[in-house]
């Protein structure tokens, strides 16, 4: 592989690497303003990735609901699906089903 190839390949790896993370980083925020625990949310998808690194990262740079911006049910299952997150897309979904009839009630 000429050097050429392999700078370009190399930046694929990176740009993915980072685009994974922003993912992780939009699941936990959401998580956050969805007053859920990222960390449980993440090992019920996947319990063999117990203290995973970069959702440690993403956690460290969520800030509190009242700072963060909106972001929709929708918009977490679309860059889930963007990455094939297939097993914690399904647990999202589970969250928000469990969520939504709370959603109607009135104290």
């Amino acid at each position: 592989m000429d050097e050429y190839s392999k700078s370009m390949e190399e930046q694929i790896i990176e740009s993915y690497k980072r685009d994974e993370e922003m993912m992780i980083l939009v699941f936990a925020q959401w998580c956050v303003n969805n007053k859920l625990d990222p960390h449980a949310l993440y090992l019920q998808a996947y319990p063999q990735q117990e203290g995973n690194a970069a959702l440690s990262r993403a956690l460290a740079l969520t800030v509190p609901e009242e700072e963060a911006g909106f972001i929709s049910d929708d918009t977490v299952l679309g860059v889930l699906s963007l990455y094939s997150n297939d097993d914690l897309a399904y647990v999202v979904t589970e969250a928000i089903a469990q969520r939504k009839p709370l959603q109607g009630t009135v104290d």
